[in-house]
């Protein structure tokens, strides 16, 4: 029997719709610039080319339904996103196996510090510190894919305190899910409990405290966070 000196961490696990069982998380993915508009809003060339992906940590995800809001930062970005879990997984998935490595879906927002992220950009450094901090990725209930069917277009909107932020629709992504998992898996070896996020729509844009984001996209639980 294995022991340790001390107890290992809590798995993060998320909850599903109808079912009483957890999700639990692995690893957490994020693809950046997936949304020809969002490119263009950041200063991007739009044009297809291969993802490039950053990470979260499984604890970032957060299902209170409450965002505090950080510190280090005065411009924090809400991102409304498609989370993709998978069920299973390998390295070098073909896009024609993808899905069926797909447990479900969920709506989940890639809160950015954006300071701290364009300073990272500036001197070429990471940017764990822009998107990797904690509480940094609510997320809502997981739909599993054998109830919603896989999600290739669709209506994405968040909106602030009643007001439309951003909206788009799923087929407007550069790289759709199957080609974002069997890119991913040519860099790491994808598992059960990997969770990714798939980029979002223009329109981000700062949050501050008391404000209230209700994420959207059709066919799944709708994602509702105030800022504290």
């Amino acid at each position: 029997m294995t022991t340790y000196v001390f107890d290992p961490p809590v798995v993060t696990g998320l909850p599903i719709v109808d079912v009483t069982a957890r999700f639990p998380v692995r690893r957490v993915y994020c693809v950046g610039r997936n949304y020809a508009d969002h490119a263009v809003e950041m200063g991007h060339d739009p044009d297809r080319e291969p993802p490039f992906f950053f990470q979260k940590n499984p604890d970032d995800l957060e299902t209170s339904g409450v965002f505090p809001y950080p510190g280090a930062s005065s411009n924090v970005h809400h991102e409304v996103e498609l989370a993709v879990l998978l069920k299973s997984g390998s390295g070098s998935i073909p896009e024609s196996r993808a899905l069926a490595h797909v447990y479900g879906y969920a709506v989940a927002l890639d809160m950015t510090r954006r300071d701290l992220q364009a300073e990272a950009k500036k001197a070429g450094r990471p940017w764990d510190a822009g998107k990797a901090f904690e509480r940094s990725a609510p997320i809502g209930p997981v739909t599993p894919a054998a109830d919603c069917g896989h999600l290739g277009s669709g209506s994405i909107q968040l909106t602030v305190n009643g007001q439309t932020r951003q909206s788009g629709d799923l087929d407007q992504m550069i790289w759709n899910v199957p080609g974002i998992i069997s890119k991913l898996s040519e860099l790491f070896v994808l598992g059960a409990g990997d969770v990714i996020l798939t980029g979002t729509p223009a329109g981000v844009g700062p949050v501050q405290k008391g404000d209230k984001l209700v994420a959207t996209i059709s066919g799944l639980e709708r994602l509702s966070v105030e800022v504290s």
